[in-house]
C-alpha cells in the first residue's frame, strides 16, 4: 500500500504537484485558501479542503485534510514580502500541533535559497553555508528548525531558488524594468517541473531528516540571462544599473544531485 499524501498549498506548485501524484497512484488530500478552487481540486481526484492560516489560527478542518496520511508536504509561502510584520512561526507553531496529533510520519517542508546571504563575493553556497542574519529569513530558518527539530516526525526541507514555469517565464520578471540592480549577480533559478520530480523523489526513494539546496545554474549574469530571455521572446528588454556594485550568491546543488542521484530535467 501507498501511503496516503496531504498536501497543504494546491496553487502554483502545489496543483500540478498532487496531480502528478495522484498519477502515480497516490491518495491525495489537498488544501487551498479559494472557495473556488475546491471544484477544480475534486475534478482531479485531489481531496479537497479550505484551508487557511491566519495570525489568529488556522480556519478550517485541517484534521481531516491530515487524517490517515502518512505524508507531508508543506507548501505555504509565507508572504514576508508584501506583509513583513507577518508572524510566519507563530503560524507555523498552530499547524506544526496539528501535525503531532495526527498520522503523520514524514514531512517535505519547501522552503527558499532566500535564507543565504547577498553578497559582493558571490559566494557558493552550500547546505552549511550560514544563514541572512535579515528578518523574513530569520523566520524561514525558525520555521524550518520547528519542524527539524521535532520528534513525533521527520522533516526533509527543500531551499528552492526562484520557480519559473508555466505562465511564469524568467522573462516576463523584468522586462520592461529599469534601473535594475545587481546586473553581474549569477542567476539562480528551478522549474516546476524539477521542483516537483524532485519532491516526488524524496518520497520514493525515503530521503527523510535531509536539507537540499535545489537551483539550477547558468554561467550568465543576471544581465545577459535577462537580457537573452527577453530577446528569444520578443519582450521589452530590461534596463540595469550598472554603476552600482553587484551582490548575489551561486546555490550549489551537489548534495541534491548526489543523494538522489537527480539529473535536472530543465536547463537554463
Amino acid at each position: 500500500m501507498k501511503p496516503k499524501i496531504s498536501v497543504i498549498g494546491c496553487g502554483w506548485l502545489g496543483f500540478p504537484l498532487a496531480k502528478k501524484l495522484i498519477k502515480r497512484n497516490y491518495e491525495v488530500h489537498g488544501s487551498t485558501t479559494s472557495k473556488a478552487k475546491l471544484s477544480a481540486l475534486e475534478a482531479v481526484q485531489i481531496i479537497p479542503f479550505l484551508i487557511q492560516f491566519t495570525s489568529e489560527g488556522i480556519v478550517g478542518n485541517l484534521k481531516s485534510c491530515l487524517k490517515e496520511c502518512q505524508i507531508l508536504i508543506v507548501n505555504i509561502p509565507p508572504g514576508l514580502r508584501k506583509n513583513p510584520e507577518s508572524d510566519y512561526v507563530k503560524k507555523m507553531e498552530s499547524f506544526v500541533n496539528y501535525i503531532e496529533n495526527s498520522s503523520i510520519e514524514n514531512v517535505v517542508f519547501i522552503g527558499s535559497t532566500s535564507v543565504y546571504e547577498d553578497e559582493e563575493n558571490f559566494p557558493v553556497i552550500t547546505e552549511n553555508s550560514p544563514t541572512s542574519k535579515a528578518s523574513a529569513p530569520k523566520q524561514l530558518i525558525a520555521v524550518e528548525a520547528l519542524f527539524q527539530r521535532n520528534k513525533k516526525f521527520k522533516t526533509t526541507i527543500l531551499r528552492f531558488s526562484g520557480l519559473y514555469g508555466p505562465k511564469r517565464h524568467p522573462a516576463t520578471y523584468l522586462s520592461g524594468k529599469s534601473n535594475i540592480k545587481n546586473p553581474e549577480a549569477p542567476v539562480n533559478l528551478i522549474h516546476r517541473n524539477d521542483c516537483i520530480a524532485i519532491i516526488i523523489s524524496i518520497i520514493e526513494n525515503n530521503i527523510w531528516n535531509a536539507v537540499f539546496n535545489a537551483s539550477n545554474s547558468t554561467k550568465l549574469n543576471k544581465k545577459e540571462f535577462y537580457t537573452k530571455a527577453c530577446q528569444l521572446t520578443g519582450l521589452v528588454i530590461p534596463e540595469f544599473d550598472n554603476d552600482s556594485i553587484s551582490t548575489g550568491k551561486i546555490i550549489d546543488s551537489r548534495k541534491l544531485i548526489h543523494d538522489l542521484n537527480y539529473n535536472f530535467q530543465i536547463k537554463l
